[in-house]
């Protein structure tokens, strides 16, 4: 049995470091403990010219360091939070994969040690963020204290009262307001773009689907004040733009492959590249999750 948890991945870097800042306040919300985990990339292969065995322990000390020193600036941040650190040998992605496993939350830079100034996301953030068991949050955009609304995608699939759900939890938990996002292709066989096109009926309608799908959730969450925004631009531009005003926009995974529930919809991917706040992918729920009565101490 294990105990819930919420994971962050430290490495040292800046962006590191708003992850780890967030996630202390997070377990703060939630009341959970932080395990703060860092990867020490050690490549086997040349360790056998290390003849004294001395380079190894040199930067396994050095992870060590790291993981330690995000820890002590976590609970620096919020002293009432419970935090433990380890430190796990391998590749970075592999790795953080495998500590999301039991995992309720995952926390992650939205670019690490050793990325390249111009890239928005880092790769070993981008295939965390594809492959994870867990909801997982890319901390990027905007520093300092989160203000403004929570933003939340809302479409028409299997998933969309799981998403729901956890966007308007973290809305009363941060006691802050929701704005809900329906994006739209309207139908129209004129020649001007699509996004100049004014259809004000099936606007109507669109709006008066989501206000049925919001229904049960506004009934739950009296205290939860809701904004609709319908866009007949795409999901990701929408959102967004809207990131640039939200504390978090949290979005549903939907991506199609192989493999059932480990690939990201494009929106997901375009908002870990381009959002102005951090971003929350809600995992698709297993069918023993499904099963499992949901908390009011459940992250996000």
């Amino acid at each position: 049995m294990h105990t819930p948890t919420i994971v962050v991945a430290a490495d040292g870097t800046e962006p590191g470091r708003a992850a780890v800042l967030w996630a202390a306040a997070e377990a703060h919300r939630t009341n959970l403990p932080l395990t703060v985990v860092h990867v020490l990339d050690w490549d086997w292969s040349t360790s056998r010219y290390d003849f004294g065995g001395n380079r190894f322990e040199t930067a396994r000390r050095l992870a060590e360091g790291v993981a330690a020193a995000a820890a002590r600036e976590a609970r620096e941040a919020v002293p009432d939070i419970t935090v433990d650190t380890e430190v796990v040998i391998g590749n970075p992605a592999a790795q953080i994969i495998i500590a999301s496993e039991h995992a309720e939350l995952l926390v992650l830079g939205h670019r690490g040690a050793g990325g390249f100034a111009g890239l928005r996301l880092g790769s070993v953030s981008q295939r965390v963020a594809v492959h994870t068991h867990s909801p997982v949050v890319v901390v990027r955009g905007r520093t300092g204290e989160p203000t403004g609304p929570i933003a939340v995608g809302v479409d028409d699939s299997p998933h969309a009262d799981h998403v729901l759900e956890t966007a308007f939890t973290a809305a009363r938990r941060q006691g802050t307001g929701l704005v809900a996002v329906r994006s739209y292709l309207p139908v129209y066989l004129g020649r001007l773009p699509v996004t100049e096109v004014r259809t004000p009926d099936q606007d109507e309608a669109e709006r008066a689907k989501v206000i049925e799908q919001l229904a049960p959730w506004r009934t739950k969450y009296t205290d939860v004040p809701v904004e609709i925004l319908i866009s007949h631009d795409s999901a990701a531009a929408v959102l967004t733009g809207v990131s640039h005003g939200a504390q978090l926009v949290i979005v549903g995974s939907h991506g199609h492959g192989v493999i059932t529930g480990t690939l990201l919809g494009s929106t997901g991917l375009q908002l870990l590249h381009h959002a102005d706040c951090p971003v929350l992918i809600v995992r698709r729920p297993t069918r023993r999750e499904q099963r499992r009565q949901p908390t009011a101490e459940s992250p996000l």
